[in-house]
């Protein structure tokens, strides 16, 4: 486990400078599959890390990338949202550079996938289309959700029936991407809420009190459901990982 840099290559796809991530290896010498994960709105976080290690201990080259890395959330934070609005923008030029990073490593394979939770999941269903697999943890659709679904990859999905935010997206996901015929896994839970995949709090801890009013926060029962379904798809669409644990 351990901070990478990967400044120069985005630099080089004028992406953010510095762009940095959080790299967890496998036990062994692979090749291994890789993997993209992409944070909530409360940036890399020690819970983002601790979910790039299960990946990694799930046998995947795992990556998550900082897309705060040019100046903080208070700085970046607007714009990556707006990226994430629009459909373009830097947030999406260092997604894909995460991705071309883990390809040119010896120890990747050509099979590359992406995890997204929260803003990361909205990430990561825009960005389907680009990797080989997507996992999408509550993330918003995007408008033009057809368009962008009708070139996505195989997608499993996680949502939270008691998530506010999020009401009938699971329903629409399932239905655009049945309508398009890409294969995918798409699980609302019934009580949980938002968030649920976390396996501690997150965000501002004079919030937290609300966050947990509202329903947010760790579900353990239905995380491990829905980790359980993301290596299993994962599997299935990546190819087989090694399961060594480092």
């Amino acid at each position: 486990m351990k901070e990478v840099d990967l400044s120069v290559l985005s630099a080089s796809r004028h992406g953010s400078f510095p762009l940095r991530g959080y790299l967890v290896r496998p036990e062994g010498d692979g090749p291994w599959p890789g993997v993209v994960l992409v944070h909530e709105l409360f940036g890399l976080d020690e819970v983002m890390k601790r979910q790039a290690a299960r990946m990694a201990r799930a046998g995947y080259l795992a990556v998550a990338i900082d897309l705060y890395s040019a100046g903080g959330a208070k700085r970046c934070l607007v714009s990556t949202m707006r990226s994430l609005f629009s459909g373009t923008g830097r947030a999406y030029t260092d997604i894909e550079t995460a991705r071309q990073w883990l390809l040119r490593r010896d120890d990747c394979t050509d099979k590359i996938g992406v995890v997204g939770f929260c803003m990361g999941g909205g990430f990561a269903l825009v960005c389907a289309g680009d990797f080989d697999a997507a996992s999408v943890n509550y993330g918003q659709l995007p408008k033009n959700h057809e368009e962008v679904l009708a070139r996505a990859c195989p997608i499993v999905g996680s949502y939270g029936a008691a998530d506010k935010s999020l009401r009938g997206v699971a329903a629409k996901l399932d239905a655009a991407l049945t309508a398009a015929g890409v294969a995918h896994d798409v699980k609302e839970y019934q009580g949980v809420g938002h968030s649920f995949m976390n396996d501690a709090p997150v965000g501002p801890r004079v919030l937290r009190p609300l966050f947990k009013i509202a329903g947010m926060g760790p579900n353990p029962h239905a995380a491990a459901d829905a980790w359980a379904r993301i290596e299993d798809f994962f599997s299935l669409h990546l190819g087989e990982p090694t399961n060594e644990v480092q």
